[in-house]
């Protein structure tokens, strides 16, 4: 079955299970820099980048613990191998200060082939963390 790129306009939204809502808020937020969009009863969204046809790209944070036996969608853990905020690489060095300063452990990373650079750390409940930036120092596709 083929898939028609050209439906896909932009990220839409990330949904996250929380163990401890409070403390993946308050990561999401102070730590990671995310704009505060909207609290729910259950949870919150922060807004990732600008609306598109009317649907605001955002992170969402779901308390795990609100639908009894809650465990995902098939399976108990989510495969989630990490969430990537794009950020400019004026900034890049400066966030990993930051973060470091505040206690996060960061690994920096090129991904050559793609002329990225990239700061990974993991959120209070093990998920990895990516800020990413163009850097036309880092080879990029031949």
């Amino acid at each position: 079955m083929e898939s028609d790129p050209k439906v896909i306009r932009t990220l839409g939204e990330v949904a996250l299970r929380c163990d401890d809502l409070a403390a993946m808020r308050d990561f999401y937020q102070y730590t990671v820099g995310l704009e505060f969009w909207q609290d729910l009863e259950v949870g919150c969204f922060f807004r990732i980048g600008p609306d598109y046809g009317g649907h605001t790209q955002v992170l969402g944070l779901f308390d795990r613990s609100y639908l009894d036996g809650y465990r995902g969608v098939g399976q108990e853990r989510s495969p989630l191998d990490h969430l990537a905020f794009t950020i400019d690489i004026a900034d890049l060095e400066s966030e990993k200060t930051r973060l470091e300063g505040i206690g996060v452990q960061v690994i920096e990373k090129e991904h050559v082939g793609f002329s990225w650079r990239a700061l990974f750390f993991k959120d209070p409940e093990g998920n990895t963390v990516e800020l990413v930036a163009y850097d036309p120092g880092v080879p990029g596709p031949e």
